[in-house]
C-alpha cells in the first residue's frame, strides 16, 4: 500500500472541500487517513487461503453455526463504511475449523473495498473450498452509510443477503433448519 500518495491524497481532499490541512486540528489528518486505510484495507494483501489453515479431521456432521460475527467493510462506490453482523454455517463432511477461524474469515474479505453481494460469496467459496463440506450457509445482515447519510439518507435501513452452497441450498428442510438457528425460530 502506497502510504505516501494516501497522505497526499486526503491532503488534496482536505483542501479541496476549502478547509486548511496546516490547522491545528487537521496538521495530522492526512497522516491518521494514511495509517486508517492501510488498516481498514489489510485484506486486500493478506492471503485468502492462509485464513482458514488450521483444519481438523473430525466425525460431526451437525449444523456448525457461529451467528452475530460483527463486521465492518467499505463500500467500493463511496469508500463508505457498511457495518453489521456475520451468520456463517456449515455441514461438515469430516473436517472442521476452528471456529474463530470463521470470523477471520469474514474479516479478511470485508477488509477491502466491497459490495455486500460479493462479500457474502466470498466468504462462502472460501469455507467451501478449504472444508469441502456437504453445504455451507453465508447470512450478512448491515447497515449502508452511502444509504443512511447520503443519497437516500434512509438512517435504519439494512441490506440482507445470502449465499447458500451443497445441501443447504438443495434441500429445503435443511435451510429452514439453518435459518431457524439464525433467526430463533423452529421448525
Amino acid at each position: 500500500m502506497d502510504h505516501e500518495k494516501i497522505r497526499q491524497a486526503a491532503r488534496m481532499i482536505i483542501e479541496a472541500v476549502g478547509e486548511d490541512p496546516s490547522r491545528e486540528g487537521m496538521k495530522g489528518t492526512p497522516e491518521r487517513i494514511a495509517h486508517l486505510y492501510e488498516e481498514v484495507f489489510c485484506g486486500l494483501k493478506e492471503d485468502p487461503d492462509r485464513v482458514l489453515d488450521t483444519v481438523f479431521t473430525e466425525d460431526y456432521d451437525e449444523i456448525v453455526l457461529v451467528k452475530d460475527i460483527p463486521f465492518f467493510s467499505m463500500c467500493e462506490h463511496h469508500l463508505l463504511p457498511f457495518t453489521g453482523k456475520a451468520h456463517v454455517a456449515y455441514l461438515p463432511s469430516g473436517k472442521i475449523v476452528g471456529i474463530s477461524k470463521l470470523a477471520r474469515a469474514v474479516d479478511h474479505f470485508a477488509r477491502r473495498p466491497q459490495v455486500q453481494e460479493r462479500l457474502t460469496n466470498q466468504i462462502a467459496d472460501l469455507i467451501t473450498k478449504v472444508l469441502e463440506p456437504r453445504g455451507v450457509a453465508v447470512v450478512l445482515e448491515a447497515s449502508h452509510t452511502c444509504m443512511t447519510m447520503r443519497g437516500v439518507k434512509k438512517p435504519g435501513s439494512s441490506v440482507t443477503t445470502s449465499a447458500m452452497r451443497g445441501v443447504i441450498r438443495e434441500n429445503v428442510a435443511t435451510r429452514n433448519e439453518v435459518l431457524g438457528l439464525i433467526y430463533g425460530r423452529s421448525n
